[in-house]
């Protein structure tokens, strides 16, 4: 894109920023660099390249990371790192193999034995096995609230701990997944702060993958990274594997060089297909949240429905319907709502649909549905799904793209079978 002063919207910046089609012999689209390897002009330059990339000096005025092997970078690592920083106007972005990658990564980065971690549930079932499981298993000290608990309460319940100086990072899904319980950033933000010090600066981490890029950005209201599973929305098709980081320069600088020597950065073929899916992130976004809009307002009141977990259809007065107008642009393509019954009639419900695959994972093109209980969270003990509301009428609704009249019919006539 030639240069102009005039301010780009980040779904322009997508087709074009960070790529130069006359270094490439003028193709339109960025080749894929399937390399392992780069060549150095001379020696020289191949120490100058390192002694930047491992931080043993500064770096000159003008001077960049130059290329040396794909674990630390790659053409199209780094402008798909590039795009995804603008979606959340943040300092840098990194992208990984997985959603649980980028998720890990981060985590590991901030937290050591002994460390207390604070985090909100519900959270994506591999998420929640991580934190509970593994962190656990490594030393990490866990205590989670949920989108009901006031700044107050939070406050009081890590200082109970005794731990409160060892509060060293604070980890939100919001919306959570599978109930769309969303919480309230810039309150997590003061917590953050409040427990925070000169020598010991408390990340807040926010997962935004239920809602973002497009209809939620965590930063602006006080997130220092924000993590996604980019094979949901930013991936878009059901055929890509990865997950991002992206945040401020001061944390990025940390999660960027432990995925060096963990070595789970995305691959070329990855990097280039997330680039091709950005590309129409806004369009496809926008049109599930249409659908799903649509279907949310045939199911309130449907008479075989018990309850709607939409964030469109948020009761005015709530706090929850308070916290989505602050901090959310609109509410997405995932719904939850619970059929009259258990599990039975939520499979039998599930099994009789036409048009949604059963299968986990969400934010593609064609729509999906699931049954969380047994599925998505299943690790989770019974009684905290219950608690959280993930219980065994529970379905979730990740809407695609197709027509909103169609989907609407074929939810119709599988509950007609309840």
């Amino acid at each position: 894109m030639k240069k102009t002063d005039h301010k780009m919207h980040p779904e322009t910046h997508m087709t074009s920023l960070g790529y130069d089609p006359f270094l490439s012999e003028g193709a339109v689209k960025s080749p894929i660099f399937q390399t392992s390897t780069f060549a150095f002009k001379s020696a020289a330059e191949g120490k100058a390249f390192f002694e930047l990339a491992y931080g043993l000096r500064d770096p000159k005025n003008g001077e960049q990371l130059g290329l040396i092997y794909s674990r630390l970078n790659n053409p199209n690592l780094q402008i798909l790192e590039e795009r995804l920083a603008v979606w959340d106007g943040a300092d840098d972005s990194s992208v990984f193999e997985s959603g649980m990658a980028a998720i890990s990564t981060a985590l590991l980065e901030f937290l050591k034995p002994g460390d207390l971690f604070l985090f909100g549930n519900p959270v994506y079932g591999g998420t929640s096995y991580f934190i509970n499981h593994i962190l656990t298993q490594f030393g990490v000290n866990i205590i989670n609230f949920t989108a009901e608990n006031t700044k107050d309460e939070l406050i009081e319940m890590v200082k109970k701990t005794g731990k409160q100086e060892k509060l060293k990072a604070i980890y939100i899904e919001t919306p959570g997944n599978p109930t769309n319980a969303i919480i309230d950033i810039a309150m997590v933000k003061e917590i953050a702060e409040y427990f925070s010090t000169s020598e010991n600066k408390i990340p807040l981490m926010v997962d935004n993958t239920f809602l973002g890029p497009v209809f939620q950005h965590p930063m602006d209201h006080g997130a220092d990274l924000v993590v996604y599973s980019a094979t949901k929305y930013i991936g878009g098709h059901s055929d890509i594997i990865a997950g991002v980081v992206s945040g401020k320069a001061e944390f990025m600088a940390r999660v960027k060089g432990l995925r060096t020597f963990l070595g789970n950065m995305a691959n070329p073929w990855t990097s280039w297909l997330l680039m091709r899916s950005l590309e129409t992130l806004k369009i496809r976004m926008e049109k599930q949240s249409y659908n799903a809009q649509r279907i949310a307002e045939h199911l309130v009141g449907h008479p075989k429905i018990e309850k709607v977990s939409y964030l469109g259809q948020l009761e005015e007065g709530t706090r929850q319907k308070e916290i989505f107008e602050k901090q959310c642009l609109g509410p997405g393509g995932m719904l939850s709502f619970y059929v009259k019954g258990g599990e039975k009639e939520a499979f039998k419900f599930i099994d009789s649909l036409v048009i949604p695959k059963v299968a986990v994972s969400l934010g593609s093109t064609e729509s999906l549905v699931e049954h969380p209980a047994t599925m998505t969270h299943a690790e989770i003990p019974f009684e905290e799904k219950q608690y959280l509301g993930i219980t065994e009428n529970l379905v979730r609704l990740s809407v695609g793209v197709e027509n909103h009249e169609d989907l609407i019919w074929d939810i119709e006539q599988a509950l007609e079978k309840l």
